[in-house]
């Protein structure tokens, strides 16, 4: 091969290679016109959307609307809680309101709320297929107190019954040989009557005394009618001195994971979670998840607690029962990817306070000034519709008043980052990879003639 072949064959990878870089930009995965970065809007494929970045989809995205399944309702109470069991145990979030219409009272049962209507369309078909009903997908513009109002209930009827291993303080008043005494160096648990494995007490004038599963009223009216043969009108008081029969589990990205006794005051999930000191700086709010079992059976459920915070959505917060376990998963599936011409590309974790387009590029360092495209800044994002691949969001910051946008716009987990070089950028790139190229063949020309 002569040095002017050389040079023709470097002229034609040239010439092409100008006419692929002017003609496209390249996206890792994707391949969009030049038409279309300008704002065409949709490929020639279908397959994607290019849309931009700008105020009025801001607006658009931070007035997002939340969106509620309305099951069904029912007339009785018992009906309805089957059907609260039936959808717990399939792994929905649900909670009901308590409404009157016409005069009867009557307890609607609502799944939710979703954050897009795609998802809360697709849990109606799921709902509807699955169990026979015709539910309904209603706009949720504002969460109430009632949304929680099952939560109240449980609540205000909440009864602790005690079990063996707990510990009762039986007083009877004006007779202190029937009181234990509590000396100095004897707390109310080493001074009281331990329930036994076999659920019974024994108490003075009355023997045995079956009381697990009994509230300490039941307890007191029993003492009461058995000391009534020896004692004139007797004034007898029980309570729970220590709770060692029952507990709940926390578990996970909390500070201090373990177990919290369960008292004769309703503990909540949020009641537990405090009491461990909270979460973890590196918890997924937004998937804690509660293993229960009711009646006989076991359900799991996921719960957003960042909804709870920010948005003030209380049907995420549950009554705890004894053996409930709540797990706090870790944030390592919330990632974000940066990457192409940036300083330092790698992988981010969204936080509970979330991750905006801003606060990505800062933490790898920036984009590269010297090559990086001012107007090639992209979000790729899983399309919710099932007719499309990713929705593809372009920052166009070579204006510089239109960089203020990434601050108010907010990553989601998956979402790949990715800064395309400039068109210089990519030609000197090519300019030194065929340098190199030609070079090396000239190389072996010269060796070749010398032999």
């Amino acid at each position: 091969m002569t040095i002017n072949a050389l040079r023709r064959v470097g002229r034609e990878l040239a010439l092409l290679c100008v006419f692929i870089l002017g003609g496209c930009t390249v996206i890792p995965g994707v391949h969009i016109s030049s038409d279309g970065i300008l704002g065409k809007g949709v490929s020639q494929s279908g397959s994607v959307e290019l849309i931009p970045i700008t105020q009025d989809l801001i607006v658009e995205m931070q007035s997002e609307k939340s969106w509620t399944v309305q099951v069904a309702s029912f007339a009785s109470k018992s009906k309805a809680k089957q059907m609260q069991r039936a959808l717990v145990t399939e792994g929905f979030n649900i909670f009901s309101k308590n409404l009157k219409i016409n005069g009867n009272d009557l307890q609607r049962v609502y799944i939710g709320p979703k954050l897009d209507k795609s998802t809360a369309q697709a849990i109606k078909q799921k709902v509807d297929s699955q169990f026979g009903t015709e539910s309904i997908v209603l706009e949720s513009t504002k969460i109430d107190s009632s949304s929680n109002m099952t939560l109240q209930e449980q609540m205000d009827s909440y009864i602790y019954r005690v079990a063996p291993g707990d510990v009762l303080n039986i007083t009877v008043w004006e007779h202190p040989e029937l009181t234990i005494p509590q000396g100095g160096q004897r707390s109310a648990c080493e001074a009281g009557n331990v329930i036994h494995s076999d659920g019974t007490i024994y108490y003075p004038y009355v023997g045995k005394v079956s009381v697990d599963g009994k509230h300490v009223t039941e307890i007191r009216d029993f003492i009461i009618k058995k000391l009534a043969r020896y004692l004139e009108r007797p004034q007898v008081d029980v309570s729970v001195a220590c709770f060692r029969s029952q507990r709940v589990f926390v578990s996970g990205a909390v500070l201090n994971p373990s177990m919290v006794p369960v008292t004769d005051v309703p503990m909540t999930l949020l009641d537990a979670l405090n009491d461990r000191g909270g979460m973890a700086p590196d918890a997924d709010w937004r998937s804690v998840t509660l293993t229960a079992t009711r009646d006989g059976e076991v359900t799991k459920q996921t719960l957003d607690l960042s909804a709870l915070y920010q948005m003030g959505d209380l049907s995420q917060n549950r009554l705890l029962r004894s053996n409930d376990l709540v797990h706090v998963p870790r944030n390592d599936a919330l990632k974000v990817f940066v990457m192409g011409d940036v300083i330092n590309a790698g992988t981010q974790r969204i936080d509970r306070n979330g991750l905006t387009l801003a606060e990505a590029l800062n933490n790898v360092g920036g984009i590269n000034e010297a090559s990086a495209s001012a107007s090639g800044i992209f979000v790729l994002r899983a399309s919710d519709s099932a007719s499309k691949i990713v929705d593809i969001y372009q920052l166009d910051a070579s204006m510089g008043p239109m960089l203020i946008l990434s601050t108010q716009f907010r990553l989601k987990p998956m979402d790949i980052v990715y800064v395309t070089s400039a068109p210089i950028a990519r030609w000197n790139k090519l300019l030194n990879q065929l340098t190199s190229s030609l070079s090396g063949i000239y190389q072996v020309e010269v060796i070749q003639r010398g032999n």
